[in-house]
């Protein structure tokens, strides 16, 4: 797989200020930190700006409580002419366990050029549903 695809890691802790009154990670919060991996990726991975047009199929897997850390991964799974898929998965780690799967969501995102209109993707096609070692 060429670096292009390669996946990035974003690491975060849940401090109190990102949770909701059941003190686990507030949804709003957890949709933030997964755009910006998703935007992460989808940048390394076009070498242009981006901009997120839709997210997809996002899934609380599981509470994700004050304390622990949430480990994010993002890929691009499909690029096309200017737009691309990028799937983000989360785990949640307590500070004395085993890390367990949190979130999950697709974002689609669109390459722009400096007025922000659609940018064509340079001698980029890919289609993969799996995820880069």
């Amino acid at each position: 797989m060429t670096n292009r695809s390669a996946a990035i890691e974003l690491t975060d802790i849940v401090f109190p200020e990102h949770a909701n009154h059941y003190g686990t990670l507030f949804g709003g919060n957890a949709l933030l930190l997964m755009s910006k991996a998703a935007f992460l990726a989808a940048r390394a991975f076009a070498k242009s700006d981006v901009v997120m047009a839709s997210l997809g199929d996002a899934q609380f897997l599981a509470p994700v409580p004050v304390g622990h850390v949430l480990r994010l991964r993002a890929w691009v799974t499909r690029a096309g002419r200017s737009s691309l898929t990028v799937c983000v998965t989360g785990a949640a780690e307590p500070p004395d366990g085993e890390a367990r799967p949190s979130l999950k969501g697709l974002f689609e995102m669109v390459a722009v050029d400096g007025r922000g209109r659609p940018a064509r993707l340079r001698n980029t096609y890919l289609h993969t549903d799996k995820e880069p070692a």
